[in-house]
């Protein structure tokens, strides 16, 4: 199956450090192919894979480095 996006908001980024920490852990996430975060408009966009990983994953991978993914 063709790559998804999802573009996700992400609040609680307040410097370059937290937006470089976002795609770090969502690039390396299986089924991710790539991932690219604005600090500016608080965002994550990501392209992965539907068979290997789920969108509501992606947002718990963010939650767990202490962001915050409106529901």
């Amino acid at each position: 199956m063709a790559a998804q996006t999802l573009k996700l908001s992400v609040g609680g980024m307040t410097c370059g450090n937290c937006s470089r920490s976002v795609e770090r852990k969502l690039s390396a996430t299986p089924g991710v192919t790539k991932a690219t975060v604005d600090l500016v408009n608080a965002c994550a966009t990501v392209e992965y894979d539907p068979e290997v990983v789920r969108p509501d994953a992606l947002a718990t991978v963010v939650r767990q480095l202490g962001f915050e993914v409106p529901a």
